[in-house]
């Protein structure tokens, strides 16, 4: 692969070009032995939010296909990796919690967007490019046919079909129905976990115990773990991490360092703060603040109640305010969350009017047991976008497309009429 760098200054509110501007970073890849064919673009929108774009020595199955027919660019979303980053260090410039709020609410789709729509004009002039979005980028490009349909000659999906009217309610509500069936499917395939998860919860209620770096792990972030559960490998994962959890200590069993370092890397935001700080907001609409919506739908769930009578239950893709007081790098953050949870006067992130005019030609797999996105709300979208075509498939976890390159390549079958 060939790669070449572009760096840009984009405006941090596009509705202010002339005011503060961020830089923005991509990388564009070509195989090397089409380094000198003009090949069309396609630019690819990861998942998250909060979450820098995948490097070419370790992005998925679907690089590889694409790179058969374009040069891919890999955006740094706003915030992310090499573009001007955004956490605890870099906000705590601003003067107070109130000020970096206002900060972060030109990191949602809508920006994403119109960053992209920078970086097109620099690239390819008035040309067209394909976008690959996978989930969270999937809700971008979503924004994209909404805002500027003109810069969009095809919009590939993956896992990535939000509600366009609901509230995080109803998102969350969902969630936590999927999420307890996949604990019914992991414990199903590993019943001797149960006991094991238990037993590892019952010795953190009763002991302090730390991480190897030094964080304490309380019964409800080892709950978080469940996010895992949501990839094609997230059940053996957990699994083969479960299986290490004690050792023989010089106070009877512990919980080993192996099974700690493992769990702090599935718990921790240090390398991903804005996932944290904006999982929620991705969904404010309709002048409704989200108001720690997961926090709150979570005591319609019970079961996911680890002080009760029932075994444990493992969460999912949900972010809790409790998180801003147990993770160092979301402690300085937990004011700044806060008022983006309390925000009402969120800009619309979807144009429904244009959506249902849509010509760009659209096509989307949608993941039936899909832990993340949920697959009756795509399937409302789907039918709310003209010309969209969606591909059900039970065969595929959250990350199909970085599993399999036969993902990618069903969807570009569908695009051109070969499917």
């Amino acid at each position: 692969m060939v790669c070449t760098d572009h760096t840009l200054d984009v405006p941090l509110d596009h509705t202010r070009p002339d005011g503060p501007s961020i830089t923005l970073f991509a990388r564009e890849v070509v195989a090397a032995e089409h380094e000198h064919r003009k090949l069309p673009l396609l630019l690819w929108l990861q998942g998250g939010p909060g979450c820098r774009a995948e490097r070419p020595n370790a992005a998925g199955a679907w690089l590889r296909r694409a790179l058969k027919d374009y040069r891919v660019v890999l955006m740094d979303q706003r915030g992310t990796g090499r573009s001007t980053p955004a956490d605890r260090r870099t906000l705590a410039v601003h003067a107070d919690a109130a000020a970096a709020a206002e900060y972060l609410g030109h990191f949602r789709a809508d920006s994403i967007v119109r960053d992209a729509e920078l970086l097109r004009r620099r690239l390819c002039g008035d040309r067209p490019w394909t976008v690959l979005g996978q989930s969270f980028g999937g809700f971008s490009a979503l924004t994209y046919l909404s805002l500027a349909p003109e810069g969009l000659e095809r919009v590939l999906i993956t896992g990535g079909l939000p509600t366009l009217t609901g509230h995080a309610d109803d998102v969350y509500r969902a969630a936590y129905r999927r999420t307890l069936a996949h604990n019914a499917r992991y414990f199903d395939r590993y019943p001797g976990d149960q006991a094991l998860a238990d037993a590892v919860a019952a010795h953190l209620a009763a002991h302090d115990v730390r991480m190897p770096s030094g964080e304490r792990l309380t019964v409800r972030r080892f709950q978080t773990t469940g996010i895992t559960f949501g990839t094609a490998a997230g059940f053996d994962t957990l699994h083969y991490l479960l299986e290490s959890a004690f050792v023989d200590g010089a106070r009877g069993l512990e919980l080993s360092d192996t099974f700690l370092r493992g769990v702090d890397a599935v718990v921790s935001f240090a390398a991903r703060p804005l996932y944290a700080v904006l999982h929620e907001p991705i969904y404010a609409q309709g002048g409704h603040p989200t108001d720690w919506s997961a926090h709150r739908i979570r005591k319609e769930f019970p079961e996911f109640d680890a002080a009760g009578p029932g075994p444990l239950r493992f969460t999912g893709e949900m972010i809790y305010p409790w998180q801003f007081e147990e993770d160092p790098a979301l402690v300085p953050l937990r004011e700044t969350a806060d008022r983006l949870a309390q925000r009402t006067d969120w800009p619309a992130l979807y144009d429904l009017d244009r959506l249902a005019e849509n010509d760009v030609p659209v096509t989307a797999a949608v993941y039936f047991d899909d832990m993340f996105v949920d697959c009756e709300q795509s399937l409302a979208t789907a039918n709310l976008v003209r010309g969209l075509r969606p591909w059900i498939t039970n065969t595929h976890a959250h990350d199909g497309v970085r599993a399999d390159p036969a993902v990618l390549d069903r969807l570009l079958g569908m695009a051109c009429g070969r499917i």
